[in-house]
């Protein structure tokens, strides 16, 4: 056993498997750009994507903004700084948790449930299928994933900054003494619309991200049951950690004004 090998071997495999993807991903934008499409195939997912996550997103953001504004409010305290709770509240979750944490609940929700509809049709060879009747799968089966994944998670994440300020502002005015319309007023007054637009942004390439990897470990699934229970996980776990991966990456491209 050579360690260099090794690490070698592994390398090229992780080059290897990013080329796969990167070309699927572009094939994928080519196929969702370009007529024709499906439409109906679009809108279905757009209800199972959007839609039907509302639910879940909605839930994690209430809580997170609560829990948020309870753990400001105390670390505030220490320096007798708790007014700043609102705005801290509210760009923290405009920025950074509302696009992250609705990517997330997608991941484990959609890019799941994706990597095994498609998993399943290429165990059963319908891909093949509709090959073989001259469709084209990118333009049926990805496309309209990838197409509505990246429109509807910056509406989810506009309703989960909703949501998840007016939690902070319940717990706020509810538990902590504060003036509902001051508080009101001092969020307001604070965020910018680049706070907003920015974690908008975010929200549309991690919506790519999380339908990318679904449709990829889908599309490649192989082994039968086994193998889609495989792609499932997979797709799970790399949309997560590119989320995380990208979100980095754009928050410091964000922070120097770029």
């Amino acid at each position: 056993m050579n360690p260099v090998r090794a690490v070698g071997r592994s390398v090229l495999g992780l080059l290897r498997t990013a080329g796969r993807v990167a070309l699927f991903g572009g094939k994928g934008l080519a196929a969702a750009l370009t007529p024709p499409m499906f439409l109906g195939q679009f809108g279905r997912q757009v209800l199972a994507i959007g839609y039907f996550s509302l639910p879940v997103v909605g839930l994690t953001a209430v809580f997170t903004g609560a829990a948020l504004a309870l753990n400001i409010y105390t670390g505030g305290g220490r320096f007798n700084a708790e007014q700043i709770m609102p705005q801290i509240v509210a760009l923290g979750i405009t920025r950074e948790l509302g696009p992250v944490l609705a990517a997330l609940m997608l991941a484990g929700r959609v890019s799941a449930a994706i990597a095994a509809e498609i998993g399943a049709m290429r165990a059963t060879e319908q891909i093949d299928a509709l090959e073989t009747l001259s469709t084209d799968p990118f333009r049926y089966l990805i496309a309209p994933r990838l197409l509505a994944a990246i429109l509807t998670l910056p509406l989810l994440t506009a309703v989960a900054d909703t949501i998840g300020i007016a939690g902070g502002w319940l717990v706020a005015t509810a538990s902590l003494n504060f003036n509902p319309a001051l508080y009101v007023q001092n969020t307001w007054s604070f965020l910018q619309s680049w706070d907003v637009v920015s974690g908008l942004i975010k929200a549309a390439v991690f919506g790519f991200l999380v339908a990318l990897m679904g449709c990829f470990h889908g599309y490649y699934a192989s082994g039968g049951a086994r193998g889609v229970g495989r792609a499932t996980t997979h797709a799970v776990v790399s949309a997560a950690i590119l989320v995380f991966a990208s979100d980095y990456l754009m928050t410091s491209v964000f922070s120097r004004g770029l």
